[in-house]
């Protein structure tokens, strides 16, 4: 039985429970696998829930393999490769003019400096298992749709590739690259109104329940199995919080200080993360 099912971000999960298991498989204190202390941010969140269900699937640990789509300088690379994951981090070719506002916000990748985090692994280590290449995620390469990887991921991306059907794509396209069994884990940003208008093309669109649902119809239909999404959550304080642009953050005596940032309004819709997990048709897990 997965504990960790597909789900939308909650308030209880990124100082709490999606972090503390992945804590002890990291060897790293709560928060600090990720090179920043725990707070309410849905970008934690994501990493987190990212980390718990490789963990629960069982898949960190030596020989496994692994592609990581749009990585920018995110912390996942180095968390799976010092678990002795071999890892190919991806992203835009910075000649690309998709990537230039990522470039400008400091969230485009190019290399693996960026990525190596010290205070997990050695850099000969880390060098070792991870390779990095330019890859448009609209158009995945061939030699990687070769079903030779345990693992896939993707945060916060899919919905930035210029539709609702693009985002479908990418998704279909990542399971060729898995073995059978093998698992796939992306987050997006998911509009919390069910049934009402969304965005469905541009820079950024916002997936609803209805779209998800869809999605999972149509990897079942190809053999795979996206796992049950959980998206009912009681409302709490941090739920009745939505944050606006521009998202400062605060410079106190203690450092960074984040507002709580669960939800966000994105285009006056009200939208947070979801987090997907699906098995590659040939295996087998919980529901």
């Amino acid at each position: 039985m997965w504990r960790c099912p597909s789900r939308r971000c909650r308030p209880a999960s990124p100082a709490g429970a999606a972090v503390r298991p992945i804590s002890k498989a990291t060897g790293c204190a709560t928060g600090a696998g990720f090179g920043v202390p725990p707070y309410y941010h849905r970008k934690l969140w994501e990493d987190a829930f990212i980390c718990q269900a490789l963990w629960e699937a069982g898949l960190l640990e030596p020989g496994r393999r692994a592609i990581g789509f749009a990585v920018g300088r995110e912390p996942l690379p180095a968390i799976l490769a010092s678990r002795g994951v071999a890892v190919l981090a991806t992203d835009l070719a910075a000649e690309d003019s998709r990537a230039r506002d990522w470039i400008k916000t400091g969230q485009h990748g190019t290399g693996i400096d960026a990525l190596h985090r010290p205070h997990l692994q050695d850099r000969a280590g880390f060098d070792r298992l991870v390779r990095f290449r330019s890859v448009d995620m609209s158009e995945l390469p061939a030699e990687l749709q070769d079903g030779s990887q345990d693992i896939v991921w993707s945060a916060c991306a899919m919905e930035h590739l210029g539709s609702i059907d693009r985002g479908f794509a990418f998704v279909e396209a990542a399971m060729r690259c898995l073995k059978p069994g093998g698992i796939a884990v992306h987050t997006t940003e998911m509009n919390l109104d069910p049934e009402g208008a969304t965005l469905t093309r541009g820079s950024t669109v916002l997936f609803q329940r209805r779209h998800l649902d869809a999605l999972a119809a149509r990897l079942a239909a190809q053999g795979h199995r996206m796992l049950r999404l959980d998206d009912i959550n009681p409302p709490g304080i941090m739920d009745q919080f939505v944050d606006i642009p521009p998202f400062p953050v605060e410079i106190g005596p203690l450092g960074a200080m984040h507002p709580p940032h669960l939800r966000l309004s994105v285009a006056g819709f009200t939208a947070t993360s979801a987090g997907i997990i699906v098995v590659a048709g040939g295996g087998s897990g919980g529901t």
